[in-house]
């Protein structure tokens, strides 16, 4: 997925969830961020951002905070992006016990629940994918979430629904960055999802994991990395 009209800038403070505040050819420029979680070791005062420039003129904010260097590292901590990235590889990616997909439907309502995609493969086997994008690094490993999340382990538990039901079920974490090998729950910031997702792969959900390779303006999903459920 390819953004338009990305500049660069330089990360002075954000006030709260929703709102940043930016270094724009040295005029201070208040952003969006398209990112709920807390981001700490990412927004750090001084680092260099990337913002996208918003296509409504009318709108608040001119731009959204849309990427992070860290260090060398680009992160793109947009928490659309992973859905629209899925979208585009869709096609591509081998979900384990289903065929080739050959059909997808997005935000698909399933009881009381609304999954990220429902897809299906050549022999009509149906599954749901629930797309989890993670911006926690911690040295090579990547760690979601970042701040506890009911609805995320709703989704998990939901998931196991599915399952009983006879359809496939999977959560994939889209890595928004590179160079992490693997990918685990945040345990040392609640273990409520680590157990929730635990448990739901021993009961048939399948969690899948892709980095991404990330530049200012596109973030393309990439290469399969392993999903540790525990570190112990």
């Amino acid at each position: 997925m390819k953004y338009q009209k990305v500049v660069k800038a330089t990360f002075l403070r954000r006030p709260n969830r929703f709102v940043a505040f930016c270094m724009l050819n040295d005029e201070e420029v208040r952003c969006h961020v398209p990112n709920t979680g807390r981001c700490r070791e990412l927004l750090i005062p001084g680092r260099t951002v990337y913002l996208a420039m918003a296509d409504n003129p009318n709108r608040a904010t001119k731009y959204s905070l849309i990427g992070v260097d860290k260090d060398g590292l680009m992160v793109n901590m947009d928490s659309g992006a992973p859905n629209r990235a899925v979208e585009e590889a869709i096609y591509h990616i081998p979900f384990p016990g289903m065929g080739k997909t050959v059909w997808y439907k997005r935000e698909c309502k399933y009881k009381d629940s609304r999954f990220d995609f429902m897809i299906k493969d050549e022999s009509g086997k149906e599954g749901f994918v629930e797309v989890k994008g993670v911006t926690l690094f911690d040295g090579t490993a990547a760690r979601f979430p970042d701040a506890p999340t009911v609805r995320g382990v709703r989704h998990i538990h939901e998931l196991m629904g599915a399952v009983k039901e006879g359809y496939c079920a999977y959560i994939l974490f889209v890595i928004q960055g590179k160079g992490l090998d693997y990918v685990a729950p945040n345990d040392a910031g609640g273990t409520e999802f680590g157990d929730a997702l635990r448990l739901a792969a021993a009961n048939g959900v399948v969690p899948l994991a892709y980095d991404c390779t990330i530049t200012p303006d596109e973030m393309t999903l990439d290469a399969p990395i392993p999903v540790v459920l525990s570190e112990q």
